[in-house]
């Protein structure tokens, strides 16, 4: 079945609906320019009330190492996505392992869709010490959260090449209506969504979020 993360969490009952409806992941945006910023406080306790099974992931843009494992520490975060060049440097440049350095194994950078087109490689090391591999469009320089989706169909071609190697999780203007074409054509490992099921930055509208992890098993059903 195709993984699926509802991300923008801020409050406990927004994570409960997701878990509810079945998501497989909740994700919590940590960038103080994001509508949907929230503070560590808030989503540990958010954190402490959601199922075992359910992956929490810390989103970071250009943190370093250290304030990311602060973080997933004091959070009870179990995997982190990395926006921007700073933070990626500082977790792959670092002498200690993942887990030493930044408190999980589960690593999922984010890379621009569209940039992918005229071919991408993928060095090895990091193939094996990353959980997947996030696709997301690029809007003025913001990377999340902007409801535009990348060009699907000219990147569905080496998006499924890279997925022979490792697992691909697409974002970036996903709905409740469309996320079934997204799996058509990237075949990917997972899909991640924000403003597609809010009713409001910040704030998710539960009709939307059940809406959207239908449609995606919806679809595992018809490719199974």
């Amino acid at each position: 079945m195709t993984w699926v993360k509802i991300c923008g969490m801020t409050n406990l009952e927004d994570a409960l609906v997701a878990v509810e409806a079945g998501a497989d992941a909740v994700g919590f945006v940590f960038y103080e320019k994001s509508p949907r910023n929230v503070s560590v406080e808030v989503a540990r306790e958010i954190v402490e009330k959601l199922p075992e099974s359910v992956e929490k992931v810390g989103v970071f843009v250009d943190h370093d190492a250290v304030q990311i494992h602060h973080v997933v520490t004091d959070a009870a975060l179990t995997a982190v996505q990395l926006h921007g060049s700073r933070s990626l440097e500082s977790v792959w440049n670092d002498r200690w392992s993942a887990p030493e350095q930044i408190g999980t194994s589960k690593i999922i950078p984010m890379i621009h869709g569209d940039s992918i087109r005229g071919g991408f490689l993928i060095g090895e090391a990091a193939v094996n010490s990353i959980f997947a591999l996030l696709l997301d469009s690029n809007v003025n320089g913001l990377s999340g959260g902007t409801g535009t989706a990348f060009d699907w169909k000219a990147s569905c071609e080496m998006a499924q090449v890279l997925s022979s190697t490792i697992p691909i999780i697409v974002a970036g203007g996903l709905t409740p209506t469309n996320v079934n074409t997204a799996i058509k054509l990237l075949q990917p490992f997972g899909v991640d969504v924000v403003s597609g099921v809010e009713a409001r930055p910040g704030k998710k509208d539960s009709e939307k979020v059940r809406a959207f992890v239908r449609a995606v098993r919806e679809m595992d059903a018809r490719v199974t």
